[in-house]
């Protein structure tokens, strides 16, 4: 289940760990945990990106209390629509929360290739600022593959974006490998 928390920032800050009681978003006795929030709200409201796949499927809600309570429900469909023309022939899910570029909203996700389905690659795509349902863009190639040994080393081909955030124009995406080491990668994002 997907589930938010938060703490104050002087208690961040001071190494207080005492953070607020998580509240679940996703419905007890389904799987979803690739739930992402965006960090602002959207036309006033909180915005969830729940699904990239057969279409990118965000959800809003005014609060996130009548998820946690069950007043309010999301309901996320996943599957393919057969097999894309590209290098992310089958899109599994999102990673970190959408970033926001003076662009759009930029997504990184974890898809397989068909003529290489046991590796787990990472690729980006923006999203509409104003509805993030219409997909503005996709990375041609993936932007982070299993290529280096630590990567390879426990579960073998598997990258992941974790988080990611941008400073002074740079685009840190912190992602696991092999499902055994975290990691971090940079680039320009206006490349």
């Amino acid at each position: 289940r997907t589930a938010v928390t938060s703490i104050s920032e002087e208690d961040f800050k001071n190494k207080r760990w005492r953070f607020s009681t998580p509240l679940f978003l996703s419905p007890h006795g389904e799987i979803h945990k690739n739930w992402v929030l965006f960090p602002e709200k959207i036309n006033g409201k909180f915005a969830i990106l729940h699904s990239l796949s057969p279409e990118v499927q965000v959800d809003y809600v005014d609060s996130l209390e009548d998820l946690a309570n069950g007043k309010t429900k999301i309901k996320s469909r996943y599957g393919q629509n057969g097999p894309r023309d590209s290098w992310d022939t089958w899109v599994r899910s999102a990673g970190p929360p959408p970033l926001k570029t003076e662009r759009g909203w930029l997504v990184l996700y974890h898809a397989v290739e068909k003529k290489d389905p046991s590796r787990y690659k990472v690729g980006a795509m923006l999203l509409d600022s104003v509805d993030p349902r219409r997909v503005i863009g996709r990375s041609k190639v993936p932007i982070l593959s299993p290529d280096m040994w630590y990567e390879n080393e426990w579960k073998p081909g598997i990258v992941y974006a974790c988080g990611a955030v941008i400073r002074n124009g740079t685009l840190f995406v912190y992602y696991g490998g092999g499902d055994q080491w975290t990691k971090v990668a940079t680039v320009r994002l206006k490349d």
